[in-house]
């Protein structure tokens, strides 16, 4: 077992810890060491009980099928020891040893901030989410969101549809994606940011997952915005994330006499910055974000280049595979993939291979 999948390994272990994998990786300076050693230096730094599933291990977790779907579905991994794991998320007091990713994870998305809230949102929420994800995505702001119902979709959509990057993260693993409904947002995430999972790919979405989600969400993020919340949301839960965490809270206020205004009025009675537009944010964040730059003006898309665009990912495909998928007549597409290069949206790899930018 190499360095990669000892952590693959452990991390999949039921009862073993994030704290208690980065204590192993201290004591060691690797994991694979932790394979090899006695029972009884297992009991004696751990308990019996993770001692016997460490040792059996295979019982628990399917490594093989986890490192074929990796390689046939192009998910990566990252281990708090590389230098590509987010460096806001390595300095929360306990980070994930293993983040699943599809997509991109790039170095612009240390400017990050979360929005998140009711699943049953209001109109209003909707709306409001959508606006100041789009605001600020528009301006090199990527925006992180659990990718739930409510709040949280709209909060992703109003960055895709803005041309900027997103990232959502889950409380399942990857090849369980949750809601089901939300399969296509996710896919649409993965391709213009990442979608992220601490968890192994086949992991269900147990209840217990998501308190651990909301401190990845808060933990990417420079500050988080709660849009609506009922007094017992679990957003406030990442409110508190984000203020044990050192990152900054804001809340958008709503209707006095509406359940969904309980929790996000109470954050703002105990001091949390209320917004109601984007400039709110950047105002208390601006010695981390610059001033703002101009809004990014969404690019216009025709319907053939939208045929096009939707054959390419982050996979390169061959000129001549994407003009069969696209269906497009080949007077019709060579001029779309010329146009599509020269909007920026795809890039064109040598052997005349093209994947989307």
């Amino acid at each position: 077992m190499n360095e990669r999948d000892s952590w693959l390994t452990l991390n999949a272990l039921p009862g073993i810890s994030p704290h208690q994998i980065l204590n192993l990786y201290r004591r060691l300076g690797n994991l694979k060491e932790v394979f090899s050693l006695s029972f009884s230096t297992l009991e004696k730094w751990l308990s019996k009980e993770k001692a016997e599933r460490i040792k059996n291990w295979r019982n628990f977790f399917d490594l093989e099928r986890e490192l074929r779907v990796l390689d046939k579905e192009s998910i990566s991994v990252l281990t708090l020891r590389e230098e590509g794991y987010p460096p806001l998320l390595k300095e929360i007091p306990d980070p994930p040893p293993v983040l699943y990713v599809k997509g991109e994870i790039l170095s612009q998305d240390r400017k990050a901030i979360a929005i998140v809230g009711a699943r049953n949102c209001s109109l209003y929420g909707k709306t409001i989410s959508r606006t100041l994800a789009e605001d600020l995505a528009s301006r090199g702001i990527t925006i992180v969101s659990g990718v739930a119902r409510g709040i949280d979709t709209f909060a992703h959509l109003g960055a895709l549809e803005s041309g900027g990057r997103t990232i959502g993260v889950l409380g399942s693993g990857l090849k369980f994606p949750y809601p089901p409904e939300n399969k296509k947002l996710m896919e649409n995430i993965s391709l213009q940011g990442a979608l992220i999972s601490e968890f192994p790919l086949f992991t269900p979405p147990f209840k217990h997952n998501f308190p651990r989600r909301n401190r990845v969400i808060s933990g990417l993020s420079l500050g988080v915005v709660i849009v609506e919340a009922s007094g017992r949301s679990g957003a406030l839960i990442t409110a508190s994330f984000a203020l044990e965490q050192g990152r900054e809270v804001f809340a958008v206020p709503g209707k006095v006499d509406s359940w969904l205004s309980e929790g996000t009025h109470r954050l703002i009675k105990e001091g949390a910055k209320l917004v109601d537009k984007w400039e709110d944010v950047w105002e208390e964040l601006t010695p981390l974000l610059g001033e703002p730059r101009k809004k990014k003006e969404k690019v216009k898309i025709t319907p053939e280049e939208e045929k096009v665009l939707k054959v390419l990912g982050k996979t390169p495909l061959h000129i001549d595979e994407i003009m069969r998928k696209s269906s497009l007549p080949s007077t019709v597409f060579y001029r779309v993939l010329l146009n599509l290069q020269l909007k920026g949206l795809i890039k064109e790899l040598p052997g005349k291979l093209f994947l989307a930018h």
